[in-house]
């Protein structure tokens, strides 16, 4: 296996350098986890982390490689991984999409790196659409696939109990918040966080008796028939859309503490008032971090109040968590930031620690639905909830959420410094290892997504793979793997600052 790439992008006169914002040291080992699933130990060399960091949790990373440079030689494996690409795009379906934006061929991956059939490596700032909470073939979750493999137990049992299932549940339950750990039921879903959140939605109408919806502008909950109803890409409205406050395009043209306001009494108002044309819905879905709608954070104080409005008129508060949960913001919960309980937690994506697995936790005054009344023929996936525990435990037991809070903000903090020499960037924004920039035309203020698209392939050009978001696709995202060092962070940081006046530079 080789080991993750971790040298800086370097430009013509030089190194580019875009530093955090403390310098770093050697870090000591961290502590084996005191967990009953104790993570195996690494057997690589110690890496580089800040003094003030909490103990890294990660396997240390391995020394630095030489900058990556395409295979030289014989044409052999890059002619191969052109013919894969050919034939995906004969064979695939339209609807494709990383795909178009990132033509490579991974053959191996560890860490934040893949490396392509060509011979080139890649710092993986997408993770999965954030699904790889440890980056790519992480020890711990390969030993704990490993152990299922040749314990001989089955690997498809639909939502028949097994110790695998038992350990997965009582794991989750143990990092649940405590104010719905004590009293909470789990279903198992399909696979995908879609599943989860189309269970969700049943679950409340189920309980209710009603079937209006409230959602948010902005929103992404999926791509099935229902949650693309309640994302903020639906035609056809039969979902009550709320505005979520933001700062840079706030709906009601002042951000702040002062937008989040107003979007909570406009919430409060529409829910009272009875020529609204708004009966009493059977609940409200809400991302703590609104991901694919463009990296925008909710106020803590605003989701308080959407928690209070909620409660005081007896409906469901469903919490979206699948790209948002397992320590992604800097809390093991986007909503621990508010100290808010909601009634249903949506969860997928770094629940399955990289393989598929969805579930919604809930509370138990709600679990009144018949038996069959949602299922899912994937949904005892033993391989993904064995590979869940190990991650669930890894993150708890070695504060790798504190330290994505304190990588996120130095990463951040170096960011907004980046912006303020790139006219083109009208905002950076993010919590934790959920980060975005907006990109905009300098001279009006518009989104500007031919400015992103040419940013992303620039970065792909440097060995950096990133992703984009938000109105118009105009938003480059970082969704770095939480075991993410000091090194790489800023070996990632530099690729992109190289990167952004060289797309700015491309014609349009």
């Amino acid at each position: 296996m080789f080991e993750a790439q971790s040298g800086r992008a370097t430009r013509a006169g030089g190194p580019t350098v875009v530093a955090l914002t403390e310098p770093t040291a050697a870090a000591a080992q961290p502590p084996p986890p005191t967990s009953a699933r104790t993570a195996p130990p690494s057997a690589e060399p110690s890496a580089q982390a800040s003094p003030q960091v909490p103990p890294h949790a990660s396997p240390p990373e391995p020394a630095p490689e030489p900058p990556m440079v395409p295979a030289q030689g014989s044409r052999g494996p890059a002619a191969a991984a052109e013919g894969i690409l050919r034939r995906q795009a004969l064979r695939e379906s339209a609807a494709r999409t990383y795909a178009r934006s990132l033509p490579i061929v991974p053959v191996r991956a560890r860490g934040l790196t893949i490396e392509g059939a060509d011979g080139r490596r890649y710092l993986d700032c997408l993770s999965g659409a954030g699904t790889l909470a440890l980056g790519h073939n992480h020890p711990v979750v390969l030993e704990a696939i490993r152990g299922v493999l040749d314990s001989g137990a089955p690997l498809h049992v639909l939502d028949v109990a097994t110790p695998v299932k038992d350990a997965f549940t009582t794991e989750l339950f143990a990092n649940l918040p405590a104010g719905l750990a004590a009293d909470a039921r789990v279903q198992f879903c399909g696979p995908a966080g879609t599943d989860a959140v189309e269970a969700a939605l049943k679950l409340v109408r189920a309980a209710t008796g009603r079937t209006g919806l409230l959602a948010f502008t902005g929103a992404y909950h999926g791509m099935t028939s229902g949650a693309m109803d309640a994302s903020g890409g639906a035609t056809d409205v039969r979902v009550t859309r709320l505005p979520y406050p933001q700062d840079h395009r706030c709906p009601f043209g002042v951000g702040g503490p002062e937008g989040a306001r107003i979007a909570a009494r406009w919430t409060e108002t529409l829910l009272d008032d009875p020529k609204s044309g708004v009966p009493l819905p059977s609940g409200m879905i809400v991302e703590p971090v609104q991901g694919e709608g463009g990296v925008h954070p909710a106020p803590d104080g605003w989701l308080r109040r959407m928690r209070e409005i909620t409660a005081a008129r007896g409906i469901p508060l469903i919490a979206d968590e699948v790209q948002t949960g397992v320590g992604r913001t800097g809390a093991f919960w986007g909503v621990d930031h508010a100290g808010v309980v909601p009634d249903v937690m949506v969860l997928s994506k770094a629940i399955g620690g990289s393989l598929p697995l969805a579930v919604i936790v809930y509370r138990a005054e709600l679990d009144v639905w018949a038996p069959g009344a949602h299922a899912g023929t994937f949904r005892g996936n033993q391989l993904a909830m064995a590979a869940g525990t190990a991650t669930l435990a890894y993150v708890r037991c070695n504060g790798l959420a504190e330290r994505a809070a304190v990588l996120g903000e130095r990463m951040l903090t170096a960011l907004r410094g980046l912006a303020a020499e790139q006219p083109c960037v009208g905002d950076v924004r993010g919590r934790g290892l959920m980060i975005g920039l907006e990109l905009v035309d300098p001279e009006t203020g518009a989104t500007a997504p031919g400015l992103a698209a040419a940013v992303r392939q620039e970065c792909l050009d440097r060995g950096l793979i990133v992703e984009l978001g938000g109105r118009d696709s105009s938003v480059v995202r970082l969704l770095p793997p939480l075991t993410l060092t000091d090194e790489q962070a800023t070996a990632v940081l530099d690729r992109l600052a190289d990167a952004l006046p060289a797309a700015a530079r491309r014609p349009l």
